[in-house]
C-alpha cells in the first residue's frame, strides 16, 4: 500500500545533509513494513535488527559503539555484507537499547556514508523517562502516523476519485453529485476502519467489518499492555483512566479536557504525567487553546486549556464499541458523539500534513475548532459533522481577526463564498 512517508525517505536517502534517521510513531502505524519496503526498493540489501525479538542484540552495544567496531559484528549477525551507501541498516524497537540509540551520534560523526534508520513505538516515552544519552543534533527525526484519507482511498482502488478531489479543492469547484456522495460514503468507511495499515488491508481485501474490529481490539490491547510494561508503576492506573475517558470527553458539547470527568475531584497534578505518557507514545495528542491569534501561536498557548484527540479514528470507534452501521448511516443515537468524532478526524488529517493545531475561544464562548498556519497565514478551520454550515463562532472570529480566508469543513460540496473556503470532510487531507 502506498505511504506518503516513502517520498520523504527517498529524499532523505539522496540528501547530502543526511544524518541517521529516527522514525517514531505509535504501534502498528506501519513503520517496520515501510522501512523494509524502502530498503527493498531503494538499496542493494537490508541489514535488519529487532531489539524486541532478539534481546541478546543489546550485548553487542555494551562495550564499544563506534561504527568501526559495530559494522563487522552487525554484518555477521544479519548475514548481510554492510556496504556504505548501498545497504540500509534498520534498528527496530530501538527504545529497548539505549546504547544503540546513542551509537547514532558516532555514525553521524565518524561514518556518515552508512545509511541507518531506527524505529521505535515508544521512543518518546523512553527518551523522556529514562536516562538516555540522546544524540541531539546528530539525527534526523520523522514521525509516522496512521494512513490518512488519501492513502485509504488509494488502498481501496479509488485513484480517479483522489484526482478529482484534489482538482476540486484547488479550484473550489463542486464535485459531480454522484462522486460527492460516493466520497462521503468512503469518508464514513474511513471513520470505521481508520488508518492502521493492517485494518485498511483487511478491509480492502474482504470488506469484513467484524474482522477489522477484531484487529482493532488487538491493537487496543497492545496499547494497554504497553501502559503496564513501559510505565511507572504509580502511573499505570492513571494512564488507563485518562485513556478510557477520552471518548467520554469527546462526547461532550464542549470537548475541552476536564480532569473532573476522569475522576471526581481530579486535578492536573494527579493526571498530567499520564497525559504526557499517552502523548509521547503517539497514542493521543493535545490541542491547546490560543489566547491570542498572533504569530507564533506557540507563544500564546494556554497550557491549562486543551483538548485531547486519539491518533486513529478506527481505534476511537472500536474503543467506543460503535457498530459499523451506526457510523456508516450516521445514526441519530450518535448525535452527542458526532461532533467530537469529526473534530478528531480533521485533527488527524491536519497532523499528518504537519500542522500544529490550536483552538480559539472568545470571552463570550464563541469557539473555532482549529487555527493553523497555512502558507504563512493564520487560518481558522471550522468543522461540522453534517451539512449544517451556520457557523456563528466563525463569524465572530472573522470579525475580530479578519483572516485572509477561512476554511469550513462539512458534508457540503466544494465552494468559496464570502471569504470562506467550503471543503467536504473527505477532502481534509488536501489542506
Amino acid at each position: 500500500m502506498y505511504r506518503k512517508v516513502m517520498e520523504y525517505l527517498r529524499s532523505w536517502k539522496d540528501s547530502r545533509y543526511r544524518k541517521p534517521l529516527i522514525l517514531q510513531g505509535a504501534r502498528q502505524v506501519g513503520k517496520t513494513y515501510t522501512l523494509l519496503e524502502f530498503g527493498r526498493t531503494c538499496y542493494e540489501n537490508v541489514a535488519y535488527f529487532n531489539f524486541e525479538t532478539a534481546p541478546k542484540l543489546n550485548a553487542t552495544f555494551e562495550d564499544n559503539i563506534s561504527p568501526d567496531y559495530l559494522i563487522p559484528i552487525l554484518s555477521h549477525i544479519s548475514g548481510q555484507t554492510i556496504i556504505r551507501e548501498k545497504t540500509l541498516i534498520i534498528f527496530d524497537e530501538v527504545q529497548l537499547c539505549e546504547r544503540a540509540l546513542t551509537s547514532l551520534k558516532y555514525f553521524c560523526e565518524e561514518a556518515p556514508d552508512y545509511h541507518i534508520v531506527v524505529a521505535g513505538s515508544l521512543l518518546g516515552v523512553a527518551v523522556n523517562r529514562a536516562r538516555f544519552s540522546f544524540p541531539v543534533g546528530k539525527v534526523d527525526i520523522r514521525t509516522m502516523y496512521p494512513m490518512d484519507m488519501e492513502e485509504f482511498l488509494l488502498a481501496v482502488g479509488e485513484e480517479y476519485l483522489v484526482g478529482q478531489i484534489k482538482e476540486c479543492f484547488a479550484f473550489d469547484s463542486p464535485m459531480p453529485p454522484a462522486l460527492h456522495d460516493a466520497a462521503m460514503k468512503l469518508y464514513r468507511q474511513y471513520l470505521v476502519v481508520g488508518g492502521m495499515p493492517e485494518c485498511v488491508k483487511q478491509f480492502a481485501e474482504t470488506k469484513d467489518h467484524i474482522l477489522v474490529r477484531h484487529t482493532q481490539d488487538t491493537i487496543l490491547q497492545s496499547y494497554l499492555n504497553d501502559m503496564s510494561k513501559y510505565n511507572n508503576l504509580n502511573e499505570i492506573k492513571k494512564t488507563r483512566l485518562v485513556y478510557d475517558n477520552i471518548t467520554v470527553q469527546l462526547s461532550k458539547k464542549n470537548t475541552r479536557f476536564q480532569y473532573k470527568l476522569v475522576k471526581k475531584g481530579g486535578r492536573a497534578s494527579e493526571f498530567e504525567n499520564a497525559i504526557e505518557w499517552l502523548c509521547l507514545s503517539g497514542i493521543v495528542s493535545q490541542v491547546y487553546k490560543a489566547e491570542q491569534i498572533k504569530k507564533p501561536l506557540e507563544n500564546y498557548r494556554d497550557i491549562d486549556a486543551f483538548k485531547i484527540y486519539v491518533s486513529d479514528l478506527g481505534l476511537l470507534c472500536a474503543k467506543k464499541n460503535l457498530s459499523a452501521d451506526d457510523i456508516l448511516y450516521m445514526s441519530g443515537e450518535l448525535d452527542d458523539f458526532k461532533g467530537g468524532m469529526t473534530e478528531n478526524y480533521v485533527h488527524v488529517q491536519l497532523s499528518i500534513n504537519g500542522y500544529t493545531t490550536y483552538y480559539w475561544e472568545s470571552e463570550r464562548g464563541a469557539e473555532v475548532d482549529f487555527v493553523i498556519q497555512r502558507e504563512g497565514k493564520l487560518i481558522p478551520v471550522e468543522v461540522k459533522s453534517a451539512d449544517n454550515t451556520k457557523a456563528k463562532s466563525l463569524k465572530v472570529y472573522i470579525d475580530t481577526y479578519k483572516p485572509e480566508y477561512a476554511i469550513k469543513l462539512s458534508a457540503r460540496n466544494f465552494g468559496f463564498e464570502d471569504g470562506k473556503k467550503t471543503v467536504p470532510l473527505y477532502a481534509a487531507f488536501c489542506i
